[in-house]
């Protein structure tokens, strides 16, 4: 069959491809797009109501709470004033004096006036030891001369506070106020405060302190609790301005020499007047007898002893007046220190208080019907301490304002 010109050939029955036109290099090429709807999901059969989840138990419900807001920090209080006698306990360096104690012209005065006493307190023991030990009386002799060194051992410090003095050691609360003051105490006088050993004394009432012994410082409860801190360690540096100056033992060590002879001069008094009275009893002329015996006795050993008991009555009142020195100069020492005015506090406060015990018992006389007396002049000669005047006669060139030059 004849083929038509305008027929494709039977031999391909695709249509021919025909070339794309050229496309604008200005142009972006195209893509093909996509068909405008996605394909619709295949149908499923339906499966019917869904079953409800398992239940499963809720934790119990917890109390949250809500976060805390910050405190408002409370508005500083207004510090309370310190006390005009107050002074810093703050620690720093300590610089130890080479020579820390000495014995000052009061403490061999002490010494001295105690020397009658001695002689006489060696010729007791020694009579006593000749007729218990015989011929080791030497032994007993040495035995008291060396029981002089009990009076800088520690233990028999403590026996002596305990059972003499009645102090006790101080509680920590007692202690931890205590301590600080006597640390700045020692540390401007350049002493070691380890050598001594605090102590108090049970008194409510009383102002009052004690040196004792070679290390004994004891204060009440009173002056502890009631006075500032500043007047507190003016107490303390007094009391240690009779341990420096060696007050304390040179009297300690006096008293405990003159014992024997104390207690003899006791004995001899005690049957001196028991026999006086049993003569009287008798007959006048028994009485005389004794007395007549009794001051030959007296004017033989007052030969034979070269006066020395004539001396020892009148220690009392040297012992009295080198005592009231003492105070003047531990208190010069506190004052050294720079505790002056306190010290001049502490001088009022027991001034005032003597005044009103005084008052207080010249009411109770009056209430009585009687009168108080008078201070003799005998008991300010036997006064240990002075009056209140003249201790502070004696503080004012510490207390004066010093002018820059």
């Amino acid at each position: 069959m004849p083929t038509s010109p305008n027929l494709p050939d039977s031999a391909d029955q695709r249509p021919e491809a025909q070339t794309p036109p050229p496309q604008d290099p200005r142009q972006p090429p195209a893509y093909p797009t996509g068909p405008a709807q996605p394909p619709a999901p295949p149908a499923y059969p339906d499966p019917g109501p869904l079953a409800p989840p398992p239940a499963y138990p809720r934790p119990p419900a917890q109390h949250v709470t809500p976060p805390a807001q910050p405190a408002i920090p409370p508005r500083p209080a207004t510090p309370a004033p310190l006390h005009a006698h107050h002074i810093s306990t703050d620690q720093r360096r300590v610089h130890l004096k080479a020579h820390q104690r000495h014995a000052d012209a009061t403490a061999l005065g002490s010494l001295l006036i105690h020397l009658p006493h001695f002689l006489s307190s060696l010729v007791v023991v020694g009579l006593v030891s000749l007729l218990v030990l015989g011929g080791l009386a030497f032994v007993g002799i040495l035995a008291w001369l060396l029981s002089g060194l009990l009076v800088f051992h520690r233990p028999t410090e403590k026996t002596l506070a305990r059972r003499l003095l009645g102090l006790r050691h101080p509680t920590p609360e007692e202690f931890s106020r205590l301590a600080p003051v006597w640390q700045e105490v020692t540390a401007r006088a350049g002493v070691d405060a380890q050598n001594y050993e605090l102590w108090i004394e049970e008194n409510d009432t009383d102002l009052n302190a004690v040196a004792a012994a070679g290390h004994i410082v004891g204060v009440t409860t009173f002056a502890l609790h009631r006075l500032p801190n500043g007047e507190l360690a003016a107490v303390l540096a007094h009391e240690l301005g009779h341990h420096v100056g060696g007050h304390a033992w040179a009297s300690l060590l006096g008293y405990w020499y003159a014992l024997p002879a104390r207690l003899a001069y006791r004995l001899i008094r005690f049957l001196a007047v028991v026999t006086l009275r049993v003569a009287a009893v008798f007959s006048s002329l028994g009485f005389l007898v004794i007395a007549l015996f009794l001051g030959i006795f007296a004017f033989a050993t007052l030969t034979t002893l070269y006066g020395l008991p004539l001396l020892i009555l009148a220690a009392p009142y040297a012992l009295a007046a080198v005592g009231r020195r003492a105070e003047l100069r531990a208190d010069q020492h506190a004052a050294a220190l720079g505790f002056a005015p306190m010290l001049a506090s502490v001088l009022h406060q027991m001034h005032e208080a003597d005044q009103a015990a005084r008052h207080q018992a010249a009411l109770a006389a009056r209430a009585a019907g009687t009168r108080l007396p008078e201070e003799s002049a005998m008991a300010k000669l036997l006064a240990t301490h002075p009056d209140h005047h003249t201790r502070l006669h004696h503080l004012q060139p510490w207390l004066q304002p010093r002018h820059p030059r």
